[in-house]
């Protein structure tokens, strides 16, 4: 099923009414968006779960609000700021754009899930501590920008699977000698499933959502 997952909850908390419906089936999805972050997310019930793996490499769409002139710790609303400077101008953003279409490497935050030694980037960075995370290569097949109106840009990014579109605005930033970070993020589109065909979580019913 399609879930429209909304702003200040986990990925994990945006299933419990699914749950609620589904008591004794196994539930669970194919991509976690972060907590500050809304949007699509794909669920998968019973045993529709080994496919799990397959859907979770598909491609992303995302809209995206970027906030110049600022960096936070975690890259999002969430984090606290640790560097401000002046927002760029609109022909430095459209100028750096291009450097991130196509295959790029990409280090993924300090605030991330990733294992590090043995412990998640993101506990690490709780304790204080600065992990080093290698970078990975990752795919922008679109970035366009919408509208800028400094300090905001509204951009649409179309990327592989393991983008961080949170790391993107900070490697954008910093490439228009300013800082970014990511204050809006909605993913609109999982290969081929779109968020006009998600429910929300507290209008789900089985017998109308479910996909065989």
């Amino acid at each position: 099923m399609l879930l429209k997952k909304i702003a200040e909850i986990t990925s994990f908390q945006a299933l419990d009414a699914i749950k609620r419906r589904l008591p004794r089936v196994k539930v669970g999805h194919t991509g976690t968006l972060d907590r500050f972050a809304e949007g699509l997310l794909v669920v998968l019930c019973g045993r529709m779960t080994k496919l799990s793996p397959a859907l979770t490499g598909l491609d992303k769409v995302y809209e995206a609000e970027l906030r110049f002139g600022r960096e936070t710790t975690t890259l999002d609303p969430e984090g606290e700021v640790v560097a401000e400077c002046d927002a760029p101008t609109a022909e430095a953003l459209e100028a750096a754009l291009p450097r991130f279409r196509g295959e790029i490497e990409q280090v993924p935050p300090q605030y991330s899930a990733i294992h590090v030694g043995g412990e998640r980037a993101y506990r690490a960075a709780r304790k204080g501590k600065t992990v080093t995370i290698a970078p990975r290569t990752v795919t922008i097949y679109g970035l366009d920008l919408v509208s800028y109106r400094p300090p905001l840009a509204r951009l649409i990014v179309t990327c592989s699977s393991g983008t961080y579109v949170r790391a993107l605005a900070r490697d954008l930033g910093r490439a228009c000698a300013s800082r970014a970070y990511v204050t809006r993020l909605v993913r609109t589109r999982v290969g081929p499933f779109g968020i006009e065909e998600a429910v929300d979580a507290e209008a789900f019913l089985p017998e109308r959502d479910l996909r065989g």
